[in-house]
């Protein structure tokens, strides 16, 4: 039998983050035990997402971690290297353009004044602007373009996560390999944890960061967590079409693409009525052929010659309250931390959420950013706090 001062369900981006964190924190003295079900990574959402972040939100406290997320990936060095090295994750800072019509209008001049209010540096472009910035984007049917220009791109995510990781090893977190089954409860406390290799870890705080698993295991310990995985395509495709300059561009359908490699990769949510909870990883072909491809040929008309090359699909874990983060303790366990419900934006908001966690544990609180908006209140009370910009 194990002991943990902190056990930390999921090693991905998150998971890996809190570790770090709490490993480099000077007030925190505890072993800290990280179980990760896999260490191929192979289908954690971290892995198979698009990897991008941004400051444009709707909500103040989304774009602060992001905004924490940017600066912890322009200073690296200061926080992930080991022996000197430090890890390589290509971060690209391209920007965000969110494209509006008539109909978006509205919301994209209420994120913009959020956004701005927050010190985010971003511009509301005119459809002539646009055109003169872009002119291989088609632009008539559009009001508005809301681009970031600061902050905000793409990169590899797998790299970010691997140097959380291992930074975190080196400060002495310990990895284990094994699904945690089970949260063994007595009254209003987790006091231990039982693995799939038969083991047990008898532990002081639990931090549940297990993505699309954090529901099922939420219900071991009793506790109802309102978060479903949401399967998303992402396909790679190459065009002899020319866009210079070309940002994440995010169209007002919801579909966006950007530029990767030689190629770009793009990506759009199902209908509502087409997107139940799933836990497979088949790629919806369909969606492309039907939505995808039509919606980027008409704004970029060299796109219509487009090639597909490779696919994959991957999960989100949904908050389907509200589409935001739940942070914090559950007030029947007092010793359980949840960091669920991210709905795509885990590993953009991973390095300022792993501070936050660490805070938690070693405080009782936030000391750096107030997160409290996000805590289970709202949930209890079934009184959402609505991210408009999801992407």
């Amino acid at each position: 039998m194990q002991t943990a001062d902190v056990l930390i369900v999921g090693g991905a981006a998150v998971g890996s983050a809190a570790a770090f964190f709490l490993a480099s924190q000077p007030d925190f003295k505890g072993k800290v035990v990280v179980v990760e079900q896999d260490f191929s990574y192979e289908k954690c959402a971290t892995a198979l997402s698009a990897a991008s972040i941004r400051h444009q939100f709707s909500t103040p406290e989304n774009i602060r971690l992001s905004q924490f997320g940017s600066h912890f990936l322009k200073n690296m060095a200061d926080y992930l290297a080991v022996d000197g090295e430090v890890p390589e994750v290509g971060f690209h800072e391209r920007g965000y353009l969110f494209l509006a019509t008539e109909a978006g209008r509205g919301i994209l001049q209420s994120n913009h004044q959020i956004q701005k209010a927050e010190g985010v540096d971003v511009d509301l472009l005119t459809p002539g602007q646009l055109k003169q910035r872009y002119d291989w984007m088609h632009v008539d049917d559009l009001v508005a373009g809301s681009l970031g220009n600061a902050g905000e791109g793409w990169l590899d995510a797998y790299g970010l996560m691997r140097g959380l990781r291992r930074k975190a090893i080196a400060l002495g977190v310990e990895y284990r390999q094994a699904k945690v089954l089970r949260l063994n409860r007595e009254g209003h406390k987790i006091v231990s944890a039982t693995l799939s290799d038969g083991s047990m870890v008898v532990c002081g705080t639990v931090i549940n960061t297990a993505g699309t698993g954090a529901t099922a295991l939420a219900q071991t310990a009793g506790i109802v967590l309102p978060v479903e995985a949401r399967k998303r395509s992402i396909f790679y495709f190459t065009s002899s079409a020319r866009v210079p300059g070309c940002p994440m561009v995010i169209d007002p359908t919801g579909a966006y693409f950007r530029p990767e490699g030689e190629g770009f990769i793009c990506g759009v949510s199902p209908a509502p009525e087409d997107d139940p909870e799933c836990f497979d990883f088949e790629v919806q072909h369909q969606l492309f052929d039907d939505v995808l491809w039509p919606t980027l040929a008409a704004r970029v008309p060299g796109f219509e010659a487009l090639r597909v090359q490779r696919s994959w699909a991957g999960h989100y874990d949904m908050n389907v309250l509200d589409h935001n983060l739940i942070l914090g303790a559950h007030p029947e366990v007092e010793n359980l931390l949840f960091a669920n419900g991210f709905s795509g934006h885990g590993m953009q908001q991973s390095p300022a959420v792993g501070r936050a966690l660490s805070e938690l544990v070693t405080y009782g609180g936030f000391r750096t950013l107030d997160l409290k908006a996000f805590g289970w209140d709202r949930v209890l009370k079934n009184e959402p706090l609505f991210e408009i910009n999801i992407v």
